[in-house]
């Protein structure tokens, strides 16, 4: 299986009315399909943003060096897939689908070993069916051209 790099993003807004910026990553039927992605996890880091409660330029910057970081460590083999990111309401949330937890953990303290203590938080859950997944691709129809 080929794993695209494939993205759309689109905006909405949070419960509390913030603007949010959805990417969704397309093309993922075939991971879904094969049933072995059955764990969510989620990367939440908080931030002190700007006055539209999007992240400042230094604060956008580091986040982008830990995405990249992420998503080699994390897709190298195909054990977890990132397959969403929010932005908005002072947090960006990075969604993963993974085969356990456990390798999931692994995978995260390698790829964030470069950097100094981050402010985040993880939660998992067990969405076999990718629930957040597709919920998040009906906003598609919203993206930016």
């Amino acid at each position: 299986m080929r794993l695209s790099n494939k993205w759309f993003t689109a905006l909405s807004e949070n419960e509390q009315g913030d603007m949010l910026m959805i990417r969704g990553r397309e093309e993922l039927d075939e991971f879904i399909q094969t049933g072995k992605l059955k764990e969510r996890a989620e990367i939440t880091w908080k931030y002190e943003g700007d006055v539209k409660k999007m992240p400042t330029n230094e604060v956008a910057e580091l986040m982008e060096q830990v995405e990249e970081a992420l998503d080699k460590v994390m897709e190298k083999d195909k054990l977890a897939i990132h397959t969403s990111t929010y932005t908005g309401g002072n947090e960006k949330v990075w969604v993963y689908y993974a085969r356990t937890t456990r390798v999931f953990g692994e995978r995260l303290n390698e790829a964030l070993a470069p950097f100094e203590l981050l402010p985040i938080e993880i939660y998992t859950e067990i969405d076999p069916t990718w629930d957040e997944y597709n919920e998040m691709a009906e906003m598609r129809e919203f993206r930016l051209e």
